[in-house]
């Protein structure tokens, strides 16, 4: 058989520049890891082609048995589009994603069929029913036990990447009301990977540099430290996620992630606010602790890029004046700022839906960078301006040329990563919308 399968995300409600491609996908920011996924554990027998549609385009012309579209909410318009397209031209159409697990029924009326969760296994189920004529609607997602393995991710994909990329352990067991991951059917299931299964996979990877998709690599710290142990001496570069709690607390496991070669961690911190920490039932994260945390890291030559959200019911409109000021204290490296966003599935979604709150299911606009419910402290317009001010403040010239001078004593990788995350939290920062 002939199989498509294509990655489609958001990334802007505008057309990407020439350069913006190129950046984003030299250095594989959002890489089609799940596509890849899906390529590796697909029989040989079969051909498959992998698409990323911010940076290929779609050979129409093409005659495809299958044709899988992996998408999120805000890319529902385009995913039905071509669903219709490859569904007029008698292919089978398969939606896979966070949108098609959590509102299966509605996927239904533009696919022939859904995978539901992260759920590599079921493709393959559908793949043998597909050939014995016994297609079923609804794939759900299949309990991890040992017997289960995440497949390698080593699928080419074209242009120019540089940085690839590895899952070592999937689900996170917090389930934060607002995170669209946890709470997909099966999402906080906390799974790993054999380490000796993930040192091969890294080895085969022919960039020098990559990404652990990983929801957390500090969820199970002593896994962790072994992975790096193991990572020692293999000349690899990285960025990886943690908890503020585990790299403020656990120095061990600070040092073992530069040994293994860890330019920089991405922290949630998401709030500077422990009410709001409290409130939202973040217990990894202890304001207290971010210093210690942050320090930890750049003592040991590596980058802190932050990351915080706006619009928590404890929020008030002097957030982003206290927000700004804790982040240059700490000394923080990059900070992306998104607009909490209720999604479909997640607990707040249907906190809010049950007050009207929710302002819009224009679900092209759910992007972490519209206000699509009403907050509860300051108006929509309020927290909107207040995102797009503190983006404007952190990222203006001479603050960012500081924070790269900075960054000079952690060493060229690190700086590198600093000049390459600024550039595209500049782009972040384009895409905040009027409401």
């Amino acid at each position: 058989m002939k199989i498509l399968i294509i990655e489609n995300f958001w990334l802007s409600e505008r057309k990407l520049s020439l350069f913006e491609k190129l950046l984003l996908n030299t250095f594989s920011i959002l890489p089609t890891l799940y596509a890849r996924q899906l390529a590796a554990i697909t029989p040989k027998k079969h051909i498959v082609q992998v698409v990323d549609e911010r940076y290929s385009n779609i050979n129409f012309d093409e005659k495809y048995d299958i044709v899988l579209i992996n998408f999120n909410l805000s890319s529902i318009p385009r995913a039905y589009e071509l669903a219709n397209i490859f569904k007029g031209k008698k292919a089978l159409v398969v939606f896979s994603g966070w949108y098609p697990s959590v509102n299966p029924k509605d996927a239904l009326a533009h696919a022939n069929s859904v995978l539901i969760g992260k759920n590599e296994f079921a493709w393959l189920e559908l793949l043998k029913d597909f050939e014995n004529g016994k297609l079923k609607k609804i794939y759900g997602p299949k309990k991890f036990d040992d017997s289960i393995k995440i497949p390698p991710t080593n699928i080419k994909i074209p242009g120019l990447v540089i940085t690839g990329a590895v899952e070592t352990t999937r689900g996170c067991p917090f389930k934060c009301e607002f995170c669209p991951e946890s709470n997909l059917p099966g999402g906080e299931e906390f799974y790993k990977r054999p380490i000796d299964e993930v040192i091969e996979e890294i080895k085969s990877i022919s960039q020098k540099t990559i990404i652990f998709y990983d929801n957390s690599l500090t969820i199970d710290v002593n896994y962790t430290k072994e992975l790096f142990k193991k990572m020692i001496g293999l000349k690899k570069r990285f960025f990886c996620n943690g908890n503020s709690n585990s790299l403020a607390n656990d120095l061990e496991l600070v040092k073992l992630s530069k040994k293994a070669g860890c330019i920089s961690w991405l922290v949630g911190f998401e709030s500077v606010s422990q009410e709001t920490i409290d409130y939202i039932g973040k217990t990894s994260n202890k304001v207290k602790e971010y210093k210690k945390a942050v320090e930890n890291i750049h003592n040991n030559k590596m980058a802190v890029i932050g990351s915080f959200m706006f619009g928590f019911d404890t929020d008030k409109i002097d957030v982003f004046e206290q927000t700004l000021k804790m982040i240059n204290e700490l000394k923080i490296d990059v900070a992306d700022f998104c607009i909490l966003t209720p999604f479909p599935g997640t607990p707040i979604y249907g906190k809010f839906e049950e007050e009207g709150r929710i302002l819009t299911k224009d679900w092209s606009k759910y992007t972490m960078k519209n206000v699509v419910f009403k907050p509860k402290n300051m108006s929509p317009e309020e927290l909107l301006k207040g995102v797009k001010k503190l983006y404007k403040n952190y990222y203006s010239t001479p603050n960012t040329l500081k924070r790269i001078i900075r960054s000079l004593s952690l060493g060229i990788y690190p700086v590198f990563l600093v000049i390459v995350r600024n550039a595209i939290a500049n782009m972040n920062s384009r895409r905040i919308t009027k409401l």
